[in-house]
């Protein structure tokens, strides 16, 4: 019995031209590549300068620019951060006179004197601010503080006991902090709500 012979021919040229067509190409999709996008940004930066400058400069200034733009991306962040929360960059008051930390001290103070002033010439940021250290005063004369020069107005919120204080004292700083951080207008109206709750805090609290 003879057997067939075999028919089948295997086109070399054919073959190899679909191994060059890159639609064809379907071990690309299997291949898992370390992606690096700051190393694809430089080689992308250094095709421009290339074709700008010509590639012996492009070579020579790549790392430069790179530099540059992340500077000036930091501070555009810096810019964005400043327009949202200025008082995260304040260290004056808004008016422009000195404020500085080391005035908050609630010792060697006439307290009751100084606010009064303080709102008879209308200056009502001046009174929240004297009124707020007072408080801090009384809180710590009475031990429910234990107040440091060093300590921040929000480390106090945490600290002051008992808890039937801590809602009305954390409205009181909430208040001291927006018109000394956050360029919030201080009123009469914003300085009786905050005499009311520092009367609130005299009394025990619970407000």
């Amino acid at each position: 019995m003879r057997i067939p012979a075999d028919t089948l021919v295997c086109d070399s040229a054919r073959i190899a031209t679909w191994q060059s067509n890159p639609d064809y190409d379907y071990n690309r999709e299997l291949v898992i590549t370390d992606f690096d996008f700051w190393q694809w940004v430089g080689r992308w930066l250094e095709r421009l300068l290339s074709k700008l400058f010509g590639s012996e400069n492009a070579a020579k200034y790549t790392e430069v620019t790179l530099i540059v733009i992340g500077v000036l991306l930091l501070l555009l962040i810096l810019w964005f951060l400043y327009k949202k929360r200025p008082e995260l960059f304040m260290r004056v008051r808004s008016n422009g006179m000195p404020y500085v930390v080391h005035e908050d001290t609630i010792y060697g103070v006439d307290f009751d004197t100084a606010i009064q002033v303080a709102l008879s010439g209308g200056d009502y940021r001046e009174a929240a601010r004297l009124l707020y250290l007072q408080t801090l005063k009384q809180l710590s004369d009475t031990e429910r503080i234990d107040w440091q020069l060093y300590k921040t107005p929000t480390e106090y919120t945490y600290e002051v006991k008992p808890e039937a204080l801590r809602i009305p004292f954390r409205k009181l700083t909430n208040s001291f902090l927006r018109v000394r951080y956050g360029n919030f207008e201080a009123t009469e109206a914003l300085f009786s709500e905050m005499r009311e709750l520092q009367t609130l805090i005299r009394k025990g609290g619970d407000a």
